[in-house]
């Protein structure tokens, strides 16, 4: 079966208030995030992954150490972080439930260096990347950083919030500014619900 693009959970005009426009979803979504899907079933076609999991495609085509991955896990990766990143952001973000924040706060210290260490990560991902903030394999929470489309799935490690890095994100909407996107995508858009309910 072959893979679609996902629609977004709120209309493109949804996040304008929050700072991300209706255009920057227009290219993010429509284009960027469509292009993925269509290249990545074009690649697996008549391959060993072809009708394989997303997941499972992430996982076993992922190259530890390579300096470049190959395409298919490009096009897979970026069409499973895209779709986790529609769903990490709301129109009309809430307050973080307690048990995130306790988690949270257990880990760093308090919200407000989790927020400064998540910006930090993502601001020094040099290049193209996503910043993310991860449950480890031993239940404790860390945030990394990842090059290109690398994601959690490949270092065993539940995505609890992410944010893309690359231009395509953020320069309709906030030119070269990448730390005030994160400061604004922190503040302003993550579906808290969301994060938490990936713990």
């Amino acid at each position: 079966m072959a893979f679609t693009l996902p629609d977004l959970p709120y209309s493109h005009d949804a996040l304008a208030e929050g700072g991300m426009s209706r255009e920057t979803l227009e290219f993010h979504h429509d284009k960027h995030h469509k292009a993925y899907v269509d290249k990545l079933n074009e690649l697996v076609q008549g391959t060993e992954w072809e009708g394989k999991s997303l997941e499972d495609i992430v996982k076993g085509t992922y190259q530890p150490g390579a300096v470049a991955q190959n395409g298919i896990f490009n096009n897979a990766s970026q069409h499973w972080n895209h779709t986790q990143f529609w769903e990490m952001m709301t129109p009309k973000p809430g307050a973080m439930p307690s048990e995130l924040e306790a988690a949270i706060k257990d880990s760093f210290g308090s919200v407000e260096d989790f927020k400064k260490k998540f910006t930090e990560a993502g601001v020094g991902q040099f290049g193209s990347g996503w910043a993310w903030l991860v449950k480890d394999s031993d239940g404790g929470l860390k945030i990394t950083k990842t090059e290109n489309g690398v994601n959690p799935l490949c270092f065993g490690q539940t995505a609890l919030l992410g944010c893309d890095v690359w231009e395509h994100s953020y320069y309709i909407d906030f030119r070269n500014a990448r730390p005030k996107y994160l400061e604004n995508f922190l503040d302003r858009l993550v579906n808290w619900e969301n994060v938490a309910s990936r713990l």
